[in-house]
């Protein structure tokens, strides 16, 4: 299994890597492929507590959302939403026409998949976009991996109470300590590289390093315990087994698109100020 979890890694990180580093069109597409794969997961898991979620809809939604920060550069996003809420209405109205059943959780799951995967996922379009994108998403992504493998090796070594005993038992609150001060203080080092090579502004000072990567550890945790959520009430362990050893799709971009969704806020804020 941890040669499979390595193998896969081996292909993942350096795939993910190359396309931050070029950006552009290629990247965009990559991150559309992604969510919908995502998508495809999430609507798996509630087909089996026999709720209908319908996938067909929640990709529709998905192309709606990245297409509106890829093309139309995040403009008018009431008309978006809208648009969304009647998509799922009419597809909710529809099938409790033709198969009678209550389609009430369907229109939630459809517009919550929809919103969660589609509008946080996406926000990697318009943060590699920004003037040091590439910087910045580069500082983001990987705090976020060193403040896991942080955690989880701090929170193995230290023990103690549980942070979360009936969503994962695993984790600590030791792993959760461990995990913000390796993300935060790599979130600083990686400001002091991506400056050396000009990735970002020379000026750009550590202290946004800092606080993205303390941010963004807490976020992460946040966000791995919600597709945990999502596994529990599926009495599943993975979200899917499309990466070899380490499962679907959405177990590993659990923490990563709340990443590039508050790492492009923040990165607004440092603008602003």
């Amino acid at each position: 299994m941890l040669s499979q979890r390595v193998k896969a890694a081996l292909v993942f990180i350096p795939l993910v890597l190359i396309l931050i580093y070029f950006g552009g069109w290629l990247f965009n597409l990559f991150i559309l492929m992604v969510l919908v794969a995502a998508a495809y997961e999430y609507t798996r898991l509630f087909f089996r507590i026999d709720n209908l979620p319908s996938f067909p809809t929640i990709m529709v939604g998905i192309f709606l959302v990245v297409m509106h920060e890829w093309v139309f550069k995040g403009e008018y996003p009431e008309i978006l939403i809208t648009l969304l809420i009647i998509l799922t209405a009419v597809v909710a109205l529809v099938a409790y026409e033709r198969n009678g059943r209550d389609m009430t959780i369907g229109f939630a799951l459809n517009l919550a998949g929809i919103i969660y995967i589609g509008w946080v996922g996406s926000a990697f379009i318009p943060f590699r976009a920004l003037e040091s994108g590439r910087g910045w998403v580069l500082t983001a992504l990987p705090a976020v991996w060193l403040a896991d493998s942080g955690a989880y090796f701090i929170g193995s070594w230290l023990g103690g109470p549980k942070m979360s005993p009936r969503l994962s038992p695993g984790k600590t609150w030791a792993g959760l300590a461990g995990g913000t001060i390796t993300g935060t203080l790599f979130g600083a080092l990686l400001v002091l590289l991506w400056r050396s090579v000009s990735w970002l502004p020379p000026e750009t000072p550590l202290w946004q390093g800092l606080v993205m990567g303390f941010v963004l550890s807490l976020v992460s945790a946040m966000g791995d315990l919600l597709v945990s959520l999502f596994k529990r009430t599926a009495g599943v362990k993975d979200t899917g087994d499309l990466i070899p050893g380490h499962g679907g799709i959405l177990d590993r971009i659990d923490s990563w698109i709340w990443a590039a969704l508050i790492g492009y806020y923040l990165v607004l804020v440092y603008n602003y100020i």
